[in-house]
């Protein structure tokens, strides 16, 4: 039984690591439908961030990833071009999935969401997934070469 009926959760999901597959599995694991924002290159661009895979490629891939690991699944990948997206629109979103980077996120979006006369959602922050030497997985890292996707530390 799942606790809501639709979340929602976003990224640049440049190169996919076990935190994002963590983020992915908590929304697949509470609710019956995710709407997963995948941000926009013109978004990523604005935000300091150079993707090393364009939109389409990164769409692709995170597709699937979700089929794989998380088959049967039931999902919206929606093109993030600000930072809510469909979250701050769909009335029925529930609850919003955020890392611990950006739970800040929760507060603005049920303000947005209350200027527009829509009920507040459920913030759960899913803890950094850490690399093998403690200190959080990232894509930087990763294009670092730093780690690898799954947080093992590379010489």
């Amino acid at each position: 039984m799942t606790r809501f009926k639709l979340v929602a959760l976003g990224g640049t999901f440049d190169i996919i690591h076990r935190g994002h597959i963590e983020l992915l599995r908590n929304g697949f694991s509470i609710s019956s439908k995710v709407i997963i924002g995948l941000t926009s290159d013109e978004l990523a661009r604005k935000k300091g961030k150079i993707p090393i895979n364009d939109y389409p490629r990164r769409y692709k891939t995170l597709e699937d990833v979700i089929k794989k690991n998380f088959p049967n699944s039931k999902y919206v990948i929606s093109k993030l071009d600000n930072d809510f997206g469909p979250a701050v629109l769909e009335q029925e979103v529930e609850a919003l999935i955020v890392s611990e980077e950006t739970s800040s996120k929760g507060k603005d979006l049920n303000k947005l969401r209350t200027e527009r006369n829509s009920p507040p959602v459920v913030v759960i922050v899913v803890p950094m997934a850490l690399a093998k030497d403690g200190t959080r997985i990232s894509t930087t890292r990763i294009k670092n070469s730093e780690i690898d996707a799954d947080g093992n530390i590379l010489s």
